[in-house]
């Protein structure tokens, strides 16, 4: 609470003020955080017409993602996901609802991509959604520990070529 009454010059009194309780600060906080995230990946795939331009519009949202990350604290889904699972569960089963709803928007590009013809027609949409965000998570997650952007830009690669050559009618 420190950090905040510093960070924003008012007092813990003005904060409570216009929250319930903590929890409810934290989670309009994540809340906050996350709809940073969410705007700016769905201004660039906005952006695109085809679903896999869409596709390539997130993996190079990613391979910044280290940079706005690392001035920001961090990734909002990654530190509070972990951080909640065992002393918050209300926090908890939101970052799970907006993890799957990132998801679910990849799966929903995937799926338009097939029904368009850019996509294999055997292809998996939720299946290729989970693996694509899984490795999205899990590269963040490894960048972070290691403080290195290598591993995001890396893997955004990687998922690149995944969608070229694995994925592609």
């Amino acid at each position: 609470m420190s950090d905040l009454t510093e960070a924003t010059g008012l007092t813990k009194g003005a904060i409570y003020g216009n929250f319930k309780n903590k929890e409810a600060l934290a989670v309009e906080a994540f809340k906050f955080n996350v709809r940073a995230i969410m705007n700016e990946i769905s201004i660039q795939t906005n952006k695109e017409k085809r679903a896999i331009d869409k596709l390539y519009a997130i993996t190079n949202y990613y391979r910044g993602y280290y940079d706005l990350t690392k001035i920001s604290g961090g990734c909002p889904i990654l530190n509070v996901g972990a951080d909640t699972k065992h002393i918050n569960p209300v926090l908890f089963r939101l970052v799970k609802s907006i993890a799957r709803k990132l998801e679910g928007s990849i799966a929903e590009i995937i799926s338009k991509g097939i029904k368009n013809g850019e996509f294999r027609n055997d292809l998996d949409a939720k299946k290729s959604a989970r693996n694509i965000y899984s490795m999205m998570e899990g590269s963040v997650f490894m960048a972070s520990t290691h403080d290195n952007r290598i591993y995001l830009i890396n893997m955004m690669d990687h998922i690149d070529e995944m969608i070229r050559f694995k994925m592609l009618a």
